[in-house]
């Protein structure tokens, strides 16, 4: 029987339908030497961001298969030691488009209309209406980079609300055009955009491609919103930024270092934080179930 190593919480039905498949052991929270010893006679890893995939736990699976990530990004995962071994890695990047989008979105609403603000001020019994004057994201420039799954869901949510959006990408795809997204180079995207939102994975390439000289080149009214990976943001070129008031501020669910325990960015005034929860949906969760699982029917068939 194939046997199911799961190392990171899933719900009781992603359980269900993995024993479907096979034995399944849940072993939540493990050691990188725990995990070594575990994963020796296991066919199949399952994990979700929290558990690192090393060399050394791929080479201690001398029965391993596959290691199927339900969610976005492979970057808690060795891909090249499991290439190696010969090793498929499969994720699900289609499951939490709408939901991250969706988030995006209200990180948005939420900086225009000073929700989080107003919502602290009142329960403290403060009634401050003027205090908290807002704009409207209608008219404003939203610039994408990366306007592949997520970003393309973004683009069209943003567009809808009448914002005028522009787009970067190694690929331009030309439905996006076609739905309004007009493609332009990085430096005017940075130039010309009130908010910024990166919806790239983290590779070499793009690890901190928002950097000091990137965050120069953006208005003073502009604001950053990161819920890809903490990485390709430089987090103290940002940080000095936002201390200096360079830009307007950033919202941010995603870090350096999760979690960010004594960064200055939780105490500063001009952001909006929050523990990586773009995904965190119960339509967003189920749906990276059901895709994994199927890739992993797949796979073991081939």
């Amino acid at each position: 029987m194939i046997k199911i190593l799961v190392t990171d919480p899933v719900s009781d039905e992603s359980i269900q339908m993995l024993q479907e498949i096979g034995e399944v052991v849940l072993k939540p929270g493990l050691s990188e030497k725990a995990l070594c010893e575990e994963i020796r006679d296991c066919d199949v890893l399952v994990v979700r961001s929290s558990t690192k995939v090393t060399r050394n736990v791929i080479n201690s699976g001398k029965k391993l298969k596959l290691i199927a990530r339900t969610g976005v990004g492979l970057d808690n995962i060795d891909v090249k030691a499991a290439e190696e071994r010969g090793i498929k890695v499969v994720n699900s990047p289609e499951a939490s488009s709408a939901s991250v989008a969706e988030f995006v979105l209200g990180l948005m609403l939420c900086w225009v209309r000073h929700i989080p603000e107003a919502h602290f001020s009142l329960r403290e019994g403060r009634w401050e209406k003027t205090k908290f004057m807002g704009k409207e994201l209608k008219g404003k420039t939203l610039g994408i980079i990366g306007v592949g799954r997520i970003g393309g869901e973004v683009a069209v949510r943003g567009i809808a609300l009448g914002m005028r959006v522009l787009g970067y990408d190694i690929v331009e795809r030309k439905e996006m055009e076609e739905k309004g997204v007009r493609y332009v180079d990085f430096p005017t995207l940075l130039r010309e955009s009130d908010f910024v939102t990166l919806h790239v994975p983290l590779t070499p390439e793009t690890k901190h491609m928002i950097s000091k000289r990137e965050i120069e080149m953006m208005k003073p009214t502009a604001v950053i919103i990161n819920a890809s990976r903490g990485k390709v943001v430089d987090e103290r070129a940002l940080i000095d930024a936002l201390q200096q008031k360079r830009i307007a501020g950033a919202c941010l669910d995603v870090f350096e270092s999760e979690p960010p325990r004594e960064s200055p960015l939780l105490k500063l005034d001009n952001v909006i934080l929050t523990p990586h929860i773009g995904a965190s949906t119960v339509e967003a969760q189920r749906n990276a179930t059901i895709i994994i699982v199927q890739k992993i029917k797949e796979m073991l068939q081939r």
